[in-house]
């Protein structure tokens, strides 16, 4: 197996101060709101940062720890010898903003031209939902909400469905208003993201909802910015994408 080194740099401009940047890239409840799956940050250089999503946790080692300034980790190499890192390099600006710097580099194994797009694609759009976090929400946390829908033929059915169950056409624009039903509660938000046939992101009054494909898959990666059980609205949004995939 062909093993491939890469890294990937992109940088940000956010309407936030360098501290409430930091809060929102290297403690556990900030990565919690724009970013995956649930996740846990020991605050000192060689702690341990994890990542839990679908029952299944991924251990980090955090490799740099310069408070509002500096923060890395890398992740532990599989048996393949693949794994990722990043590194996040936080300046502030005038006026109370901030750049960001994300370094994501590692070492990718199999098919790893497809991940190395898929990560070129995703990771600017995980930075546009930290820049909305931090714009729309400042000094909250959410709880993250992550569910998967069953597989479809292909990315393209996935998206004329996703799009139809959320009332909006296939060639959906940002900024579109965005008026859906929810296990019987109306959702009304604002598209705030998107890139057909595999993201789409809505943001509310409370929540910034995201919903993510690849290859036929469809899961959640919604951040909900009020007091909700995570299981029953794991278990809600489940069954919203199954009927909407139906």
């Amino acid at each position: 197996m062909t093993a491939h080194e890469f890294e990937l740099i992109h940088d940000i401009t956010v309407q936030a101060a360098p501290e409430q940047v930091w809060a929102a890239i290297a403690t556990g409840p900030g990565i919690d709101s724009w970013f995956m799956g649930r996740n846990e940050v020991e605050p000192r250089e060689g702690g341990t940062a994890s990542m839990t999503m679908f029952g299944n946790t991924e251990g980090a080692t955090i490799t740099a720890w310069e408070p509002g300034r500096r923060f890395a980790y890398r992740g532990i190499p599989g048996e393949d010898g693949g794994f990722m890192a990043f590194e996040y390099l936080v300046e502030g600006r005038d006026g109370g903003s901030s750049t960001l710097r994300m370094v994501h580099s590692g070492i990718l194994t199999g098919d790893w031209e497809s991940e190395y797009e898929a990560l070129k694609n995703g990771n600017p759009l995980y930075l546009r939902s930290l820049a909305q976090y931090l714009e729309h929400f400042p000094g909250r946390t959410a709880v993250p909400v992550t569910a998967l829908g069953p597989q479809q033929p292909d990315q393209e059915t996935v998206w004329a469905k996703l799009t139809a169950a959320t009332g909006l056409s296939r060639d959906v624009g940002e900024g579109e208003p965005v008026r859906f039903t929810v296990d019987g509660r109306q959702v009304d938000g604002v598209v705030d993201t998107v890139l057909a046939p595999s993201f789409l992101g809505v943001r509310t009054d409370d929540a910034l909802l995201r919903f993510v494909g690849r290859g036929g898959v469809i899961l959640t990666g919604h951040h909900v910015f009020a007091e909700v059980d995570p299981d029953q609205a794991e278990r809600t949004w489940r069954k919203w994408l199954a009927n909407a995939m139906a």
